[in-house]
């Protein structure tokens, strides 16, 4: 018999459209270290991604580098639901946003807007 040994996913990552888009957005607030992912308890499936500017990184929070110019900051209750998110920037008709790609969701509403993780 052999053991496996899983490591679980801890990185967060962004397409370079997101990475775009977030430089954008940072350079019209200059007083701003980067972008938060976070979530919140909402919808119908439990969890709601939430995405904020951070002026000033939190004790707890693990900052990961996507460009020279763009940081992504998380909080380590966050981390371990969103470790291993891809965050994609998607136009749809005349609507664009952050889509999330992650790996510890388990089940996600009809609308995309809430997630569950086990």
């Amino acid at each position: 018999m052999t053991v496996e040994t899983v490591t679980p996913q801890t990185g967060v990552t962004m397409t370079d459209a997101a990475i775009e888009h977030c430089r954008e957005q940072l350079k019209k607030r200059p007083e701003m270290a980067g972008i938060r992912l976070g979530t919140k308890k909402s919808g119908c499936s439990g969890f709601k991604y939430t995405t904020d500017f951070v002026r000033d990184p939190g004790d707890d929070d693990t900052a990961f580098q996507m460009s020279a110019d763009v940081t992504v900051y998380v909080s380590a209750k966050d981390l371990t639901m969103v470790g291993g998110t891809e965050i994609d920037f998607v136009t749809q008709g005349i609507n664009s946003m952050f889509e999330f790609r992650n790996p510890n969701a388990t089940a996600e509403c009809g609308c995309g807007e809430s997630f569950a993780v086990n």
